[in-house]
């Protein structure tokens, strides 16, 4: 079978795709490599370190509303030369003492609580970023994963194509031995079989280097075979509830949404050290010998209210907070371009669903119609009504069409992945488990972008671009109707040379001029020589079509036949041999040529043709 896919299969894939189900497609395979690449991906550990950073670095700044104890113990000796005592009299003492202070933060202008804050939003930018981090891996292990089997499904494509050339020229090699085949045959299919070599090298190449990247993203060598079905469930039913899906599912965006808010907080937490007064408490008490310095002083405890306040800093406060407001604006800015990003994602890769589900059974169709023809060229090449160049042109192009198929249905399978991961869904959908985050998506439960959402993004899809096949179908009708009312003027047939009813004909002059047309590249002169019904094994149309491009190809053509005899098989019907030598700019060729001709009146015409 070309494909693992029938049109009843390929029904259903389309219909999955424009109509979704809550159900989850099951591929152990899939999973396990997914799974592995979020747990030992270094892009995932990373974001998930950064995550537990910002937790601890919200109880670093919640450390400033509690009281600062500070325990301080010295011991020395002071010396001091004071004005007024008498000249070079100095007084000195030695001293110790240990103190305890306790200072507590009374007012700040809420910049404090306001860190807090921002520390919050930080802490959900990280999650949604860790989350985000997750989505792409699993999304990666996937294009991986359905990489390896593409590659190796066209390992076996390569791998059939080789052989059928491979066949084709042991054919041809045996009739050349036995003097009933061509030198230049032989040339032309050792020129196709080394082609189909060289694309099974470089399929084999390919199908390594997927396989290395695998292992880089998964950690392990791929699978032997695929084991489940596509991801082609729980795909939303419209194009634009797929958008508004991922607009508000996607961790990239609600990470922008968080990065505003913290960047708010900021905003007013420098407002608040600008322009409010810090008020803290303070109370030290301690003791020892001269402590503090005093002679005598054996204890001392101090409490007191501190206020500061800062009434001018050379306009730096000012400036600072026009700072963070262009910060804030920035944040609007990247918050908008992320949900602009998403929303192009997420409707490239609804379409495809949409464009490789139909491309699909476009190309079934295609490569079941190219196989038919192929066998055909197959069986009248083998008894010369074929020439070699038109069963390799086959080979060929049944091979492309595989590939073609091939590469649309692996590109399917990653539609749907990409689909998932656009709304944060992808992990979900295959039922994968992310690292320990510390509590955090218990943070996150409920959250919601409200009034912070994306002001400059549409969350509807973009339009499709419709194809009215209809209306080209009645286009190509009417083409056929003006050429039926156009009829070409048919050629005057060629003057009938009367002919003796007696077995020593001949035909040779007939031959000559038949050539003559050829050569001079006169289409409706070459086919007046040939009877009304002839009829090629390709068909007569197919035959009249491949006759004009050969005589329309640009340069001379030169058509010489040498050692022409005539044999007459029955009173109105007769068979010429010849030897022909064909020359154009780009292809020359020899070979023994068959015309069977018949008595129409008073002139012969060519009934049959062939190459012996």
């Amino acid at each position: 079978m070309h494909a693992a896919r029938t049109p009843a299969a390929l029904a259903a894939i389309l219909f999955l795709a424009l109509a979704g189900s809550p159900a989850r497609a099951d591929d152990p395979a899939l999973r396990e490599a997914a799974q592995k690449a979020i747990t030992t991906s270094p892009d995932v550990t990373a974001r998930l370190n950064a995550l537990r950073a910002a937790v601890n670095e919200i109880d670093v700044a919640r450390g400033g509303l509690y009281p600062r104890v500070d325990l301080s113990a010295s011991v020395g000796r002071d010396s001091d030369r004071i004005t007024g005592r008498r000249p070079n009299e100095s007084d000195s003492l030695n001293r110790n003492g240990v103190a305890l202070s306790v200072n507590q933060l009374l007012w700040d202008g809420k910049a404090t609580y306001r860190e807090i804050e921002r520390l919050g939003h930080a802490r959900l930018v990280r999650w949604f970023e860790f989350v985000d981090a997750t989505e792409q891996a699993a999304l990666e292990a996937a294009r991986a994963y359905y990489d390896v089997q593409r590659y190796r499904r066209l390992v076996e494509l390569a791998e059939d194509n080789y052989v059928q050339h491979k066949y084709t020229y042991d054919q041809l090699q045996s009739r050349v031995k036995a003097g009933v085949g061509r030198g230049v045959d032989m040339e032309q299919a050792s020129a196709r079989l080394s082609l189909a070599e060289s694309n099974l090298t470089t399929e084999v190449a390919n199908l390594h280097d997927v396989s290395a990247r695998y292992e880089r993203l998964i950690g392990a060598p791929p699978p032997a075979a695929r084991t489940g079905d596509p991801l082609n469930q729980g795909i939303a039913a419209s194009d634009d509830e797929a958008v508004r899906i991922a607009l508000a599912g996607n961790a990239g965006i609600s990470a922008a949404v968080e990065n505003l808010r913290a960047t708010r907080a900021q905003v007013e937490s420098r407002e608040g050290l600008a322009w409010q007064p810090k008020v803290e408490a303070r109370v030290r008490s301690g003791g020892g010998k001269n402590f503090d310095g005093v002679d005598g002083q054996k204890r001392d405890t101090a409490a007191e209210v501190s206020l500061s306040w800062n009434l001018f800093n050379g306009g730096s406060d000012r400036a600072r907070i026009r700072q963070y407001g262009d910060l804030l604006n920035q944040a609007a800015d990247q918050r908008d371009k992320a949900c602009r990003d998403v929303r192009q994602t997420a409707a490239i890769a609804r379409n495809d669903l949409r464009k490789l589900a139909a491309q699909l059974e476009q190309l079934d169709r295609n490569v079941l119609s190219i196989l038919k023809a192929r066998d055909a060229y197959r069986q009248q090449f083998e008894i010369g009504q074929r020439n070699l160049l038109d069963l390799l042109n086959a080979e060929n192009e049944l091979y492309t069409a595989r590939r073609s198929y091939t590469g649309a249905e692996y590109d399917l399978d990653i539609a749907y992945a990409r689909v998932h991961a656009s709304g944060n869904r992808l992990v979900q959908a295959l039922g994968l488990v992310r690292p320990d985050d510390g509590g955090s998506a218990q943070a996150a439960q409920g959250w919601d972008a409200g009034s912070d959402g994306a002001q400059r993004c549409p969350a509807s899809a973009t339009a499709l671009v419709t194809v009215d096949k209809t209306a080209l179908d009645a286009r190509a009708a009417a083409m056929q109707s003006a050429a039926r009312t156009q009829p070409v003027a048919p050629a005057s047939a060629p003057e009938a040379r009367p002919l003796p009813a007696s077995a020593a004909i001949d035909l040779s002059p007939q031959v000559r001029d038949w050539a003559a047309a050829w050569s001079a590249k006169d289409f409706e002169r070459y086919k007046a020589f040939y009877a009304a019904d002839y009829a090629p094994a390709q068909g007569r149309a197919a035959w009249v079509a491949a006759r004009q491009r050969a005589l329309a190809k640009p340069g001379a053509i030169t058509v010489a036949v040498e050692a022409v005899q005539t044999t007459l098989l029955a009173p109105d019907r007769a068979e010429t041999r010849f030897s022909q030598a064909y020359g154009s700019q780009d292809f020359s060729d020899r070979a023994d040529k068959v015309l069977t001709w018949k008595r129409e009146g008073s002139r012969w015409v060519i009934v049959g043709e062939s190459n012996r």
